[in-house]
Parts: C-alpha cells; structure tokens; sequence
C-alpha cells in the first residue's frame, strides 16, 4: 500500500495465506493489558479523584455542619456539669461537727452523681441529636450542591448541543448577579463567538479555493482537449498536450484530496444510519476496474454492521485503502482482501494487500500528508500522498481510529475502528 523505494521489480516471496476468522488480522488485537494489583492505600488515595465535585461539596457541607453541632453539643456538655455544679445548693446544718461533715460528704457525692446522670442523658440524646443534624446535612448540603451546580450543568448541556451548524446562534446566555460562574458563562460566549467567526472563515475559504482553484484546472483540460482533437495537430504537439493532461489530472487529485482533507477535518455536518458493509460494497465495485487495469484481484469477506455517520466519507475512505492497495501492489498477481463486521465491541473496516516489505518504524509516518516510504515528495506518480491522511481525518472525524500494520510476506493491514451508535 505504499510506494516502492525504486522502480525494481519486487523479489518474488513465499505468500502469507490470506487472513481467516474474526476480523482481526495479522495485526494484534487492541492492547488489553492487566492492571497491575493496587493495594488498600493506593485504593484509598484515588478515591478523592473518583468522586464528583457534587458529591464533594455535600461531604464537604455536611462535614462543617456535623464538626459545627458536635463541637455546639461538646460545649452543652461541658455547661451543664458546671451550671449544676454552681447552682447547686449549700446546705446549713445544727449537727455535731462530725455528723455535720458526713452530711456535706454525702451531699457531695449526690451533687456528682447528679452531674454525671445529667451529662449521660444529654449525651444520649446528643449522639441522637447529632446523627439526625448528619442525615439532615446530607440531604440539604445535595440539594445546595445541585443548586450551585446548575448553571455549570447548563453550561455542559450547551456545549454538548453546539455543533458547526448552530454555532452561530445557541450561547449559554446565564442569567444572574456578576459572580464567578457568570462571568465563566461570559467567556466561553465569546470564545464560542470567535471560534464562529473562525469556523465561518474556514467554510468561506474553502468554498473559494474549491472555485477559484478548480476552475482554471478544467479551463486548461478543456484547452488541451480541443487542441488534442484537432486531426491537422502534429504528433509531437499531440504527446505534449497528453503529458500535459497528465499533469493537468493530477493537480486536479490534489486539489480535491487537499479540499477533501479539510473538510474532514472538520466536524461532520451529515450523521446518517448506514451499514459499513453496504459502503464497503460501494467502494469495491467503484475500484474493481482499477484493480482488473493492474492485474490485482480483490477478495471480499463482508459483514453487516450499521452506525451512523456521513456515508460520503465513510465511502471515500475506504476507496482510498483500496485505490493504494491496488496502486502500492506487487507487479504480478496482485491480491487485495477487504472484510467489515465487529470485533473487540467495534465496528471494523480492514484492508490488506500483497506488496513489498514495510518496516514496522515506517507505518504510523504514513498517515502524515505527503508522506510516502522513503520518500516525502518524490517518486509521486502514483498519487499526492493523501490518501492515507484523509482515511485518518475521516475516521477520527466519526470517533474512531484507524492503525496499520506490516503484513506477513509484504504489503499493509489497515484497520479502521468504529465506534458503536
């Protein structure tokens, strides 16, 4: 699927068989790695990460609160003893002096056992007290969280809503006194403005460049065309004007692989139900008299797997691993497999094709614009480069990825991973 380092003809190799069984070929799988055992403390210090900042301002309220009556009830406590303690009476007696002291030694020991009964009531009906003020704490500090949340749940619910098409109309618009969380709804109305502004100049740029761009590219074609037609043109003006439909041709890729990767880029303005076998299918009778023109022979082993996206796209993307399957191929006896269906709770496209020998360090740089083996922007015959970089911008565009490996024998397995709707 990649460019030959040289025009040499590739060395014949024994043949890897081609790929059987659940849609994960030659490459491995997603990486399922087993977390490593946490202990106990570990287990503790991440709970604070876990936890909502709603749930945290509850515990954070009701903790105050529950400190605030506890140190109320501790104080009560500590009153009572000396409240008693100093309105206890003195007793004045006409006894004998030793009777006299029994007596104030008697009155004592009631005055403390008073004290303590009194103490252990209230702490009873404290600790009673107390669980009640937490519970209560508990509820109310929700239900002031929820409240001080609102406006940032508001926030959220916007952001979720905007899009490239309502950007230009839906803000936050939070109502209220100028605090903290006002003027953060201010802020991100502007940014949301700027980034229209951005999002409109992008939309205007790239409607020109597709006009102003294409438009002399089909004026020159249709120039030469003409010349081409005429019966009195000599030979040597008849191969010029072909070289230069040639070339003529291949700006005109460019241009709308360039226009076609910025579009991707951005977010998808269209999110239809399809089935990926369905485009896959698409994709493979559009690229079969491709692949008969160089002697390559395309295997399919498709599997319905609908999601939503933008059909277009999805349907570009897989013609671009098929078209360089086909283009990157050995000279003789070309084979290219495609198949769709679901692995590792995915929706999965994967290409692979017979070819020359990538090397593993080689593959990810592939996926950068202009990027070719061994080659930046040399030995482009066979295409601009992009192909690759827009089958990344498409998929990360519908929230999936896509990787490649070297395959077994030659050539590339690419897999594109799709999110579930």
């Amino acid at each position: 699927m990649i460019s030959p380092h040289s025009a040499r003809r590739a060395t014949r190799v024994q043949e890897a068989p081609p790929p059987k069984g659940p849609p994960a070929w030659d490459g491995p799988p997603p990486p399922t790695q087993r977390p490593a055992p946490r202990s106990t403390m570990e287990r503790v210090k991440e709970l604070p990460g876990k936890v909502s900042i709603r749930w945290r301002l509850t515990i954070t309220y009701s903790a105050l609160v529950f400190a605030a009556a506890a140190a109320l009830l501790f104080s009560v406590y500590a009153i009572v003893g000396n409240a008693i303690s100093a309105a206890w009476p003195i007793f004045e007696t006409n006894l004998p002096p030793t009777l006299d002291a029994q007596f104030q030694q008697y009155m004592q020991s009631f005055q403390k056992l008073a004290v303590q009964n009194a103490r252990d009531a209230l702490l009873t009906s404290s600790v009673m007290a107390l669980v009640g003020v937490g519970i209560l704490a508990l509820i109310i500090g929700y239900f002031i969280a929820d409240r001080a949340m609102r406006p940032v749940a508001q926030m959220t619910a916007t952001a979720r809503k905007l899009s490239e098409s309502t950007l230009a109309h839906q803000r936050i618009a939070l109502e209220g006194p100028n605090d903290e969380l006002k003027e953060l709804a201010d802020t991100f109305d502007a940014m949301l403005a700027r980034l229209n502004v951005a999002f409109d100049t992008q939309r205007r740029f790239v409607a020109n460049a597709s006009h102003e761009l294409r438009t002399p590219l089909t004026i020159n074609r249709t120039v030469l065309e003409i010349a081409l037609s005429d019966p009195e043109a000599s030979q040597d003006l008849k191969a010029l004007g072909r070289t230069l439909l040639e070339v003529n041709a291949r700006n005109e890729k460019l241009i709308e692989g360039l226009l076609l990767l910025a579009r991707s880029e951005r977010e998808l303005a269209v999110r239809k139900p399809l089935d990926v076998m369905e485009v896959a299918q698409t994709a493979v009778e559009q690229v079969t008299p491709f692949a008969e023109e160089h002697g390559v022979t395309v295997s399919t082993e498709l599997v319905s797997a609908p999601t939503i996206g933008d059909p277009v796209l999805l349907e570009r993307s897989v013609s671009n691993l098929l078209e360089n399957a086909v283009k990157y191929n050995i000279p003789e006896n070309g084979k290219v497999w495609i198949r769709t269906g679901m692995a590792d709770g995915a929706l999965v496209v994967q290409v692979a094709n017979t070819g020359q020998h990538v090397p593993a360090y080689e593959v990810n740089s592939l996926f950068e614009p202009f990027r070719r083996l061994h080659a930046d922007r040399v030995d482009s015959a066979k295409g601009s480069g992009l192909g690759l970089s827009i089958v990344r911008a498409v998929v990360q565009a519908h929230g999936g990825n896509v990787t490649a490996v070297p395959r077994d024998g030659g050539g590339l397995v690419v897999t594109i991973r799709l999110p579930l709707r």
